[in-house]
Order: C-alpha cells, then sequence, then structure tokens
C-alpha cells in the first residue's frame, strides 16, 4: 500500500502542476464563443467550482441547470480530477508538419495515426499527453482528436453535430463544436466539453452524457497507435503536429511515470471485473464502439504472444495483429526509454471480396493466399497486392478497467 500511496500523490501532484502550468501560460482563444442559449451559459463557472473545492457538491450545479435535458448518467459517478477546466489546455490551433521536418521524434515513440480520403496525419503522444485535445480540420472535415492518459485510450471525432432547438420550433442547425477538457473524470477516463453548448461529454463512449446535447453521439473516426518510425516510412507525405503549440511543456517527457504497472488506477471507484487485473492492457471493440450487447477484449500479451489473431466479431472476418517497436508513455519519465509495448492493428480480413489469412514475418505480415506482404497499418507494400489497403476496424488500446466499466458483458479472448 505504501508504493501505491506515493505513486498516487506523485500523480496528483503531477495533474495539478500541469494545471497550474496551464492557468498561467494562456488564456483560452474561444472565451468569447457564444452559447447556443446564453441562459444556459455558466456551466464553465461551475465546473471550475466543482474541480478546485474539494467541499464543493453537485446540489447548486443541478440546480443551476435545472432547465437541461436529464442527465444520461448519474453525476455522482464523476470525480474531480485535479486541473480546472481547460487547465490541461486543449490545442485549438494545431501547426502541422511535413515528415522530413520532424526532428523530435524517434523511431520507437508512440503517435495517434487518422486518415482521411487519403490524407494521413500523426499526433505524437509526447504532445498529447499534456494537451489531451486536438482541434482540428483535415481538408473540408473538423475533427477533434483525443488521448486519455489514464486510460491510455485514443479517439477522434468528428466535430459536426445536428441540434434542434425545441424552444424556438424546433428549428435545426449544424455545429462545429470544439472541445476542452472539463476537469471531471467518469470511469477514471476524460470527460470533454464542448464550448458552443457547454455539454459534457465522455471521451471513451463519444456521447453527451449532460447538458443541452444530452443523446447526442458524435460520429468516431478508425485511429491507430503505432511507433513513429513505422507510420514515417509508410507516410512520407504525411503531416505531423508539431511542438510548437503556444506552449511550454516538457514534451518527451511524461508527467504519469509508473502509472501504467500501479495496482490500481487513479481516482477509480467502479467494481473491477476480476476476469483481468484493472491494468492490463487490452485491444477493445465494440459494434462501433458504443453497442453494449457486442463486445471483445483480446490481452496485449495474447496478441504479443500469437502476433496474429484471426477472429469474428459483429458477423465480420477481422485479422488483429501486433509487431514490437512501440515505447509506453506511462511508464518512465523520458518516453524514448521506457518499455516496450508494441503497436496493434485491426482490420477486416477482406481484400475484393477474398478473406486473407495472415502469418507474422519480422516486423511484418505475410497473405497466404498471395504471398504479399503487409506493414502494420494495413498496407501491402510488396507483392500482387503491393498497394492495396485493409479496411481498419474501429477499436481501442486501452486499460482492462475502463472498458469492462463502459462495456462489463465484454467477452474475452482466450
Amino acid at each position: 500500500m505504501g508504493v501505491s500511496n506515493r505513486r498516487y500523490r506523485r500523480l496528483a501532484a503531477g495533474l495539478l502542476a500541469i494545471g497550474l502550468i496551464a492557468c498561467t501560460s494562456a488564456a483560452s482563444p474561444h472565451s468569447n464563443n457564444q452559447s447556443v442559449n446564453p441562459s444556459l451559459s455558466g456551466l464553465r463557472s461551475a465546473l471550475a467550482v466543482l474541480a478546485m473545492d474539494p467541499e464543493a457538491d453537485f446540489a447548486a450545479w443541478e440546480q443551476h441547470l435545472n432547465d437541461l435535458p436529464p442527465p444520461s448518467i448519474d453525476l455522482r459517478e464523476l470525480r474531480r480530477g485535479g486541473p480546472p477546466p481547460d487547465g490541461i489546455p486543449p490545442i485549438d490551433n494545431p501547426v502541422l508538419i511535413p515528415v522530413d521536418e520532424v526532428d523530435f521524434l524517434t523511431d520507437t515513440e508512440p503517435v495517434v495515426t487518422i486518415d482521411i480520403n487519403g490524407e494521413a496525419r500523426a499526433y505524437p503522444i509526447q504532445i498529447l499527453i499534456w494537451h489531451e485535445i486536438v482541434n482540428d480540420k483535415v481538408g473540408d472535415t473538423p475533427i477533434t482528436v483525443t488521448y486519455c492518459p489514464l486510460c491510455n485510450s485514443a479517439l477522434a471525432y468528428e466535430r459536426t453535430v445536428s441540434f434542434t432547438d425545441v424552444s424556438n420550433g424546433d428549428t435545426s442547425e449544424e455545429l462545429i463544436l470544439d472541445f476542452g477538457t472539463s476537469g471531471l473524470l467518469l470511469n477514471s477516463s476524460l470527460v470533454m466539453y464542448d464550448r458552443r453548448t457547454e455539454t459534457l461529454w465522455s471521451h471513451f463512449t463519444a456521447q453527451a452524457v449532460h447538458g443541452l446535447l444530452v443523446g447526442t453521439e458524435l460520429t468516431t473516426l478508425p485511429v491507430g497507435m503505432v511507433a513513429w518510425g513505422a507510420w514515417r516510412d509508410a507516410h512520407p507525405n504525411g503531416l505531423v503536429l508539431s511542438t510548437d503549440t503556444g506552449f511550454e511543456r516538457d514534451y518527451g517527457q511524461s508527467p504519469y511515470p509508473g502509472y501504467d504497472t500501479s495496482p490500481t488506477p487513479f481516482l477509480f471507484q467502479g467494481e473491477v471485473d476480476g476476469q483481468l487485473t484493472a491494468m492490463t492492457r487490452i485491444v477493445g471493440i465494440s459494434d462501433t464502439l458504443r453497442d453494449t450487447s457486442q463486445a471483445l477484449a483480446v490481452p496485449l500479451i495474447n496478441l504479443a504472444e500469437e502476433k496474429v489473431i484471426h477472429t469474428e466479431f459483429a458477423e465480420a472476418d477481422i485479422v488483429m495483429w501486433w509487431v514490437p517497436g512501440m515505447n509506453s508513455a506511462l511508464n518512465l519519465h523520458d518516453i524514448v526509454f521506457s518499455k516496450d509495448v508494441g503497436s496493434v492493428g485491426v482490420f477486416s480480413r477482406l481484400v475484393n471480396g477474398t478473406g486473407l489469412s495472415f502469418q507474422p514475418q519480422g516486423q511484418s505480415f505475410i497473405d497466404e493466399q498471395t504471398g504479399s506482404t503487409w506493414n502494420v497499418l494495413g498496407q501491402a507494400i510488396q507483392g500482387p497486392l503491393t498497394g492495396q489497403k485493409l479496411q481498419r476496424i474501429e477499436h481501442l488500446d486501452t486499460f482492462w478497467f475502463a472498458w469492462a466499466a463502459f462495456w462489463p458483458d465484454t467477452v474475452i479472448w482466450r
């Protein structure tokens, strides 16, 4: 228990330091962004009280917002993470640079990857771990890329939602949202808020849980978490989030050293399913990541041993594979020296109507049907199928405690 308590104090101090740095480094660039209904504004102030006052409860907040739809969660499940709203500051004006200008990443550092209509981007975890949210735009698509260090999960969403104002003749409009960190946690995972309506959103489920937009779900976008060197080699013309964020941070160093070997997650008060330990790394798949009726979890240790797993999920034939060479961002203070947890890919096995079967070969994979070679990103790089891409299946690389909390009926692959 002594080790656990010391880790908790160190982590809490680190989170508080992040918040204090943020409060003194830059103001929110969206301070004049009007709410859809100005009479409902003030949530950010209420959040600040909840985040900073350990004696505060939710009664005043609920009374202040009693004209809103009922929340989709019990508000008592929310926990204060330490920093105030936007105390962990999102990146609202991301600067992206070409691959050949990146000089701050080593080959084994993790990056969150996304590809929209052929435009590939990488968001280094060494930056995301300090900001958690990037409000960006790819082509004509406004997106938000998120990373929650406490549950080690990366997700991306489209930022455009439909809003129907029942107080104004059921008029509808398209809202382009931008997101900030609320300072609150749900099952020890990031709770976002959008600055347009001040609605609270679960990072993990992409759902609005409290506020004007309750019941709305963001459209999720497939992302991966892979080693920088593998992504760079596969996307020489891609764009990369740079360290030119407008904030002074120790990029490359983790404020959560030792977290992924802690016996229990930070501020998690739910019951941990005893099938796996709380901090077991898993690859989780659910039907659109929000259907509790179908969910599958593959322990990373099993996938690393097998290297390739063929399985069926939601009537689809999929392949999951793993290669070594990606560092944890939650192990040592210096990410570059952290332990190797490897990179994961999850894809449909169908190519031109044929289901392929794969075998590992070094850092690549060979399909048995054509003998083509594939990289961890699902690209055929040699052989008859060169240039083909497997369809990425949405999944989460995360900790078991978080996945089981949101999808308690998950089937574990054995």
